[in-house]
This record gives C-alpha cells, structure tokens and sequence, in this order.
C-alpha cells in the first residue's frame, strides 16, 4: 500500500522518534552531566572491586567488602609481616588495627585505608605531608605522630605509627564524658597548640582538629575527688596530634568544605575561604569540651550552627555577612527560621558572661577560649600568642617545652581583653556590636 499526504504509519513514527533520538548525545536525549561520569565511574569501579575480589580469593589474599574495606581476621598477616591482632578504631578512611610486626617484634597501628581510588589518593597525600613534618623534626618534639613506615596491600595504602592510647575524646566517653580536671586540660591544650604552631609554622592548616584525633601517649588513669567532683585523671598527660589527612599547604587548593561539622568555622560555613585561623576556631571548640564534657555545638544545620555561634560569641560581623550570600541572612541579620530557638538558649551560654561569672583559673580558661572564637579570622589569637597566655602561665615548669617562650613572639597588645583587641594596627569591636575603625 502506498501513503500520501501527511499521514505517517504508527511503526515509521517510532522509528524515526529512536533514530533521532540517537542522533543526539549518544544514545541518551540529554547531554552527559558531571553526576553521570560519578556515578559511571564508581560503577566501574565497583565492577572492578568484584573481580579483584574473585582474583583475591583464587589467590589466597584477603578479600575486600562492598565498601572496599578490608576483611580480616585476627592473626591474619600482611605481606609475611603484618600480623593483625585487633581493630582499634574506623573512619571514613578506612580502620586502625593494632598490628604485631613480626619482623622488628614490636606492636604497630596500622592504619589499612580503604580500596577506592579517592581514599588512596588522599592516603599518598598524607604520607607526602607526614614525611616532610619528619625530615623537618626528625625527633618528634613537636608533638605530632610520625609515620614509621607504609607498605601496599592488593590496593590498600597501609600507614604503620606508633601505638599510643586512646584518643582524648574516648577516654571522657569512657567515663561517661565527666570534664578533665582543668590542669590535664592545660596540659593536653598546651601541646595541641605547640603542634599546631609547628604546623602553622611550615605553612600548613590541619583543618581537621578534633578531641578525637589527640591521642594520649598511654591509657593509664587514676581517680581523684575534689570537692563534690570526681575526676578520672591520666596518668600521664603527653599527647599526640594525629591524622594528617587532609592537612592543606597554604599554596595548595584549598577544599570549600573542611572539618568535621562540630568544630567548623564560620568562614567554612559561609564561604568565605579560609586559612589557618580555622584551626584556631577548632581548638576552642575543643578546649571547652575538654574543660565541661559537652560538644559545644550539637547541631547538623548551618543555619542552627550560626544562630548557635552568635549565642555564644556574638553578633556575626556586618562585613562577613555582606560578604557572604544572602541564604542564612534577611536585612542583615542571621534568619533563624526552623531553628530550635529553646534548644539553643539552653545548650549555648554566652563567653562574655561565662568570663565574667568565674573565677580567676576558669576566667583564664574562658578569655583564652575566647580570644581563639573570634568571628572574624584576623582578629583570632595565633598559637604564639596562645602558648603566652594566662591560661597556661599556671602550667608546672616540669610540663613546659624547653626553650618555647623565647620562640614565641611578643603578645598583641589587648590580647588578654575579652571585649577588644588590637589587629594589625585597627581597634576590632568583637562584641559584634559595633564596626571596626
């Protein structure tokens, strides 16, 4: 049968609706988004994953799971040397396994990260990073982990440290997270900041700063009553910075996002860009969950995260917010819809107040804690001048860093002033009430 005019048999039609649909973007109507190559590429890798697995087993080496995570046993051994006793902690990374070194008979952490490509990457990073820290303190005196060695599993990056003891963040979950008493807290921030004033030194940014990346060189403890407060102290008190991950050089690409939510700063959470100053903002953050056994900021939210920072801190700087987009602001000033209003009076108290209501060791504490949350990043104390405050001038000269105070430069002037401090020669407001000159 022959067919005119503008009729089109049902059959043609659908063949010229898939030729042309072919024609245009390679088997698909719309062009091919950054999200498809993702998710491609992790299905290929995943394909990839599976076959290795199957290879893995025909030859006898351990297997991998879904998320590329090693599977392992106790007293399974790595390359004829690794034998694996315990695992001692997981992370997005991959897991900390305490690890018998048959070779040097000595026990290990070994840190097995997980068989993705991104996670490996970032593994090379952090040796790159912990090498260099190494070549520049080849003694370790400042207090920073040192890597002793890395060796390859079948793809899994595998990083041997020290075997220290628990974190300072497990050993207050331990004991129902009851605050330190306040000279182990002096102590423990003392070396954090000695170890971040190294890092910052040699142009790097930790970025990741949190009570669980402090360990404690052993878990010994004893208990103590003072007053009507029991204190579970440990023995000894030397800690090490750990976990060097995502450790940025200032003249590297710097993330948009860094840290773990509860110790972000707000330069991170607005947009701001960020530099060293953040890590500052990240040990106040820990110095006052050291001191009261409490997370200062339980939140998930950014917008509740700002309404709980201006609680505690202050109005938010006019210049930040102009400088940042509009989403969490409305005439300049931070939008608190859908936030917890209550939850946020009753969790977070006010650093003025808390400063002026203590006494003279807490008040010390709170200005020092203070001077490291300042909003604007300028105005924050450096770890040179954190390591002359009040706060640890009480520290015992047996629990001093030789030679430290004469490293140190001089203190800004104002620095120990809870309302005003001197930066770069300008008279910064850090009540949030006011500009600065």
């Amino acid at each position: 049968m022959r067919y005119t005019g503008s009729y089109v048999p049902m059959t043609y039609r659908r063949k010229v609706r898939k030729k042309s649909v072919r024609t245009c973007g390679h088997g698909s109507s719309k062009p091919r988004s950054r999200k498809d190559d993702q998710g491609r590429a992790e299905r290929a890798e995943k394909r990839a994953r599976m076959k290795a697995h199957l290879d893995r087993q025909a030859a006898g080496v351990l297997p991998d799971d879904d998320d590329g995570h090693l599977i392992f046993k106790k007293n399974d051994v790595l390359n004829g040397r690794w034998e694996l006793r315990e695992e001692l902690g997981e992370g997005t990374f991959g897991r900390v396994v305490k690890t018998y070194d048959k070779q040097r008979d000595k026990m290990r952490a070994v840190k097995i990260v997980r068989n993705v490509h991104k996670y490996r990457d970032a593994a090379y990073l952090e040796i790159k990073v912990l090498t260099k820290l190494k070549q520049l303190d080849p003694s370790g005196a400042h207090k920073i982990i040192q890597l002793v060695e890395h060796f390859d599993y079948h793809g899994h990056c595998c990083l041997v440290f020290k075997l220290y003891g628990l974190s300072v963040f497990d050993f207050q979950r331990k004991y129902n997270f009851r605050p330190y008493h306040i000279e182990d807290t002096r102590h423990i921030m003392y070396q954090i900041c000695y170890a971040v004033k190294f890092l910052h030194d040699n142009k790097l940014t930790h970025t990741d700063l949190k009570p669980e990346n402090v360990l404690f060189v052993c878990d010994d403890s004893y208990t103590e009553k003072v007053g009507n407060m029991t204190f579970h102290r440990p023995k000894n008190t030397n800690v090490r910075l750990i976990d060097l991950g995502s450790a940025t050089f200032n003249n590297e690409h710097h993330s948009a996002i860094i840290s773990t939510r509860h110790y972000r700063a707000p330069e991170v959470i607005l947009d701001l860009g960020w530099w060293q100053p953040c890590d500052t903002w990240s040990l106040g953050c820990i110095l006052y969950e050291l001191h009261r056994g409490a997370t200062l900021f339980r939140t998930h939210s950014n917008r509740e995260h700002l309404a709980m920072m201006e609680r505690v801190c202050g109005h938010i700087p006019l210049r930040m917010i102009r400088k940042t987009r509009t989403k969490y602001f409305h005439n300049d000033v931070l939008d608190v819809t859908g936030t917890d209003e209550n939850f946020i009076r009753d969790t977070c108290a006010n650093l003025i107040r808390k400063i002026e209501d203590s006494d003279t060791e807490e008040r010390e504490l709170f200005e020092l804690m203070h001077a490291m949350m300042q909003f604007e990043p300028a105005a924050r104390i450096t770890m040179s001048e954190a390591l002359q405050s009040a706060f640890f001038d009480r520290l015992p000269e047996n629990k001093r860093i030789p030679g430290l105070r004469a490293s140190c430069t001089p203190r800004r002037p104002g620095i120990t002033d809870p309302l005003h401090r001197s930066v770069r020669g300008h008279t910064v407001d850090l009540t949030g009430e006011g500009e600065a000159d």
